[in-house]
């Protein structure tokens, strides 16, 4: 009775679910795509609670502390007007974590819209959008990005909704691949087979079998969204002052008083080098947990 009430149990013992499995695997077979998310959660977390966590104001001036080199009571020194660089960092991964996911989050969603029917409908529908594409994805980026920011002017919605555009596009590539691949499964045939609709084949039975590269194009999404903004910013076509970015920064004060204080270009070139690096590396390792054709995963 032992032995049978012991199986029942164990029948019944509810499994993890796919997002805990997920994070299992992460820690147990992915340590450096582990602490990449962590660091990137941790820039999250710095740029929700900048307001708390800084210790000055962002564009707090003091002329007596002016170009003071890293200390205790500034650990990332000071720029050329007495500003605490530790603030202004926080404050600028504020701002570019609302950038990053934002325009991520609307990227990926464009990517999906487009590569959902032009990779399921097929036949003159995909030929027309992917060749739209093409035209679209033989220009440079940053030529685009400077051409329609001199036009709309700078700001932070018109970046979000320029980088969303930009990366949406390109994008759709990798989405309309899975779809194409996906589509020629048994159960999208049944489904077409019994009468349901074209709607809800993609919602119910489409989308849910390309969330792994969705996911994955999301996480990749945010570093460039952010290293892109960041360039805008260095070329004075980013967040007006006087909001600090990590560009902005650079390009300041940063590149004018390089040689009198090097932490000014140091202390945000290495906020921005770390987040990237972490977003991209966590995205790889999501990209070999849930690719069954990768070598990591199982």
């Amino acid at each position: 009775m032992n032995a049978h009430a012991l199986k029942v149990a164990s029948a019944s013992k509810p499994s993890p679910s796919p997002a805990r499995q997920l994070l299992s695997r992460l820690w147990q077979e992915k340590p450096v795509g582990a602490a990449a998310a962590m660091v990137f959660l941790l820039f999250v977390f710095c740029g929700v609670f900048a307001d708390w966590l800084a210790p000055y104001g962002f564009n707090e001036i003091s002329m007596l502390e002016r170009l003071k080199a890293p200390s205790w009571k500034h650990p990332f020194g000071t720029d050329n007007l007495g500003r605490d660089m530790l603030s202004r960092c926080l404050y600028g991964a504020q701002l570019s974590v609302i950038i990053g996911l934002s325009a991520a989050a609307l990227a990926t969603t464009l990517s999906v819209l487009i590569g959902l029917l032009s990779g399921y409908l097929g036949g003159k529908v995909d030929m027309v959008v992917q060749r739209i594409v093409d035209a679209y994805m033989s220009f440079p980026e940053l030529v685009i990005l400077i051409a329609v920011v001199s036009v709309v002017g700078p700001g932070m919605p018109q970046i979000i909704g320029i980088l969303s555009l930009v990366l949406g596009i390109g994008g759709s590539r990798i989405i309309r691949s899975a779809v194409v691949s996906a589509r020629e499964n048994m159960y999208v045939h049944a489904a077409q087979s019994i009468g349901a609709s074209t709607a809800r084949v993609l919602w119910r039975h489409l989308l849910p079998n390309i969330m792994p590269p969705i996911i994955v194009l999301f996480t990749t999404r945010v570093g460039s969204a952010i290293l892109i903004e960041s360039g805008l910013s260095f070329l004075g076509l980013g967040v007006p002052p006087p909001a600090p970015t990590w560009g902005g920064l650079l390009s300041g004060s940063g590149r004018t008083y390089m040689f009198q204080g090097p932490w000014l270009a140091l202390a945000p070139g290495l906020c921005l080098t770390a987040v990237v690096y972490a977003t991209n590396v966590f995205g790889d390792a999501l990209r070999d947990l849930l690719d069954p054709r990768m070598r990591g995963a199982k």
